[in-house]
């Protein structure tokens, strides 16, 4: 009995140490230089009657230049609000072991791209975010906690959630541990 449940400890181990694989949505190398991309991770996700937003990061890594990549698509039957991102706009990450990460946003003035389809609205707002030097190191030793977004006017704050099954494309993700699993894609 004792031995099975050595076994049992040790299979429960190694899955929950197991590492996590890369995936990319893109991943080129030519004589103009390299670009890697992950693939969309959700990070927050909320459905709320004919009501849905969902907030994606991606990492890439462009000829070296690590950044972060956010998407944030809205869907909606009614009107939805711009949220609009400037020269100021950052991610600020608080991790659990209560550092505060800054990641800047490039000189971008955007509010995104605002569709109808099949008479629903939608929003699409993109950004890119540079790592601060060495701040990807404390990224990869402790999951986070929060992030926030300051948009141009307001700032919002999201709770990384350890576990969420998404509503939308019925997949789990972690979104606490999204640097800590996905840093070693883009090294």
């Amino acid at each position: 009995m004792k031995k099975i449940l050595i076994l049992a400890n040790l299979f429960i181990s190694i899955v929950a140490f197991a590492q996590t694989d890369c995936e990319y949505s893109s991943n080129v190398k030519d004589s103009l230089g390299s670009y890697k991309s992950t693939i969309n991770y959700v990070m927050h996700e909320k459905v709320f009657g004919n009501s849905q937003s969902s907030i994606f990061f991606s990492l890439i890594n462009a000829d070296g230049l690590p950044s972060l990549n956010m998407q944030i698509i809205q869907k909606s039957s009614e009107f939805i609000p711009a949220k609009c991102l400037d020269k100021s706009s950052k991610i600020y990450v608080q991790l659990q072991n209560g550092k505060i990460i800054s990641l800047i946003g490039l000189d971008q003035e955007t509010c995104g791209n605002f569709v109808r389809n099949n008479g629903e609205n939608c929003r699409i707002l993109s950004a890119y975010f540079l790592f601060l030097k060495d701040t990807m190191e404390e990224l990869k030793k402790s999951p986070i906690a929060i992030f926030r977004i300051k948009y141009a006017g307001e700032t919002v704050d999201y709770i990384a959630k350890e576990t969420l099954v998404s509503e939308v494309d019925k997949k789990t993700y972690h979104p606490d541990h999204f640097f800590m699993d996905y840093l070693k894609c883009i090294e």
